[in-house]
């Protein structure tokens, strides 16, 4: 790391937009923090406090995520349960970790040297249609909730199922505006184009995309077309660019079409993540993963600054929500080589602080009923 990347990330260090830890301690050990202490460097996951110090991260968006196969109150409970997770793991780590609620909670952190800790629910069904819910959650912590996540819900369609609904339902407005009110984020990551036009035309206050990288660049549904990163520069939110490899490469995007395609064929549902895991090994057999780069990423968050402004741009990296990860990101530790990257492409300090840290926070504090009087 140079000398810069190192003084920049000292004064503005990176507040990533999603990470799935969680979800990850679930799968490995039923979320067992003696069994996997997270203040070791480890290898099973891509995030320990270590690596999170190494590579500059001083906030973190934990998601609180469950499948989208999973239903109704099974949906909920799983969503209770992962919530109750991170709570437990910034209670287990006071030194490291600091619950964040609002932007004042998240500059407290970073002053006290903590990684300043919020949580973001992914996916529409963790609510089971209830408003009441979204209430609830908020009032446990949750800052975001991401629309919907593979697949469509009652009120929202996905990017990656067939439309039902055109876009947002009546009641998925009231989400929207519920979310306004309560000073819950609209995460838009996942959704359908459609659905996101019409949360933008609907939010009186700045939404977000946790983890989504740039349609043009890399023609895949779970990207963000440029009319919409127009209307989110006047929308006055943040896209976070992410460096899932399928999202940010176009030879990925077509590899991991073709798994999808052949998961199909044999009836099985590309959204269970367990069941493209393994396919995708299988494939990977017979056609090996193209590799995405450092570069690939960068090239997307300089087109999400072209088009939206350079006010409106972050990074929400998906550690532990992938399989594999571009060359140079592997990690937690790895955020320093994308800024070198666009260091070497002539960023100033001002834009990489912008882009770090600084319009991630603005959007928070934007969407704190505080803030609007």
């Amino acid at each position: 790391m140079s000398d810069r990347v190192a003084q920049l990330l000292g004064a503005d260090p990176v507040l990533d937009g999603h990470n799935d830890l969680a979800w990850a301690m679930r799968e490995l050990n039923g979320y067992d923090l003696d069994a996997y202490p997270l203040d070791q460097q480890q290898s099973a996951t891509h995030t320990d406090l270590v690596r999170l110090r190494t590579g500059g991260v001083g906030g973190q968006f934990w998601s609180v995520y469950v499948p989208a196969s999973w239903a109704g109150s099974t949906a909920v409970t799983g969503t209770l349960e992962q919530i109750d997770f991170v709570l437990r793991m910034v209670a287990h780590y006071p030194d490291d970790l600091a619950l964040a609620l609002t932007a004042d909670d998240v500059e407290d952190a970073l002053r006290a040297g903590r990684v300043a800790s919020l949580l973001g629910a992914e996916g529409g069904h963790s609510i089971d249609s209830s408003l009441a819910v979204l209430r609830t959650l908020h009032a446990l912590g949750v800052r975001y909730m991401t629309l919907t996540h593979t697949a469509n819900v009652p009120w929202a369609d996905s990017a990656t199922d067939d439309p039902v609904h055109g876009g947002l339902t009546d009641f998925g407005r009231d989400v929207v505006r519920e979310m306004n009110r309560l000073g819950m984020l609209v995460d838009l990551s996942h959704v359908a184009a459609t659905t996101m036009r019409d949360a933008l035309a609907v939010s009186s206050v700045p939404v977000m995309f946790s983890h989504s990288s740039a349609r043009t660049v890399t023609d895949h549904p779970r990207n963000v077309p440029d009319d919409v990163l127009e209307t989110l520069a006047g929308n006055g939110g943040i896209c976070m660019v992410t460096f899932v490899p399928a999202f940010v490469s176009t030879a990925c995007a077509e590899w991991d079409a073709a798994v999808v395609d052949a998961m199909r064929a044999h009836g099985d549902d590309p959204g269970d993540t367990t069941a493209y895991t393994a396919a995708a090994g299988k494939f990977a057999q017979r056609v090996p993963m193209p590799v995405a780069t450092v570069a690939q990423v960068a090239d997307h968050v300089e087109h999400v600054r072209e088009v939206a402004g350079v006010e409106h741009v972050g990074i929400g990296g998906d550690f532990d929500g992938c399989e594999s990860l571009p060359q140079g990101l592997e990690d937690v530790s790895t955020y320093p080589a994308l800024l070198t990257e666009l260091v070497d492409r002539g960023w100033s300090d001002d834009d990489l602080a912008a882009l770090t840290c600084r319009n991630a926070i603005r959007v928070l504090r934007d969407s704190e009923p505080a803030s609007r009087g």
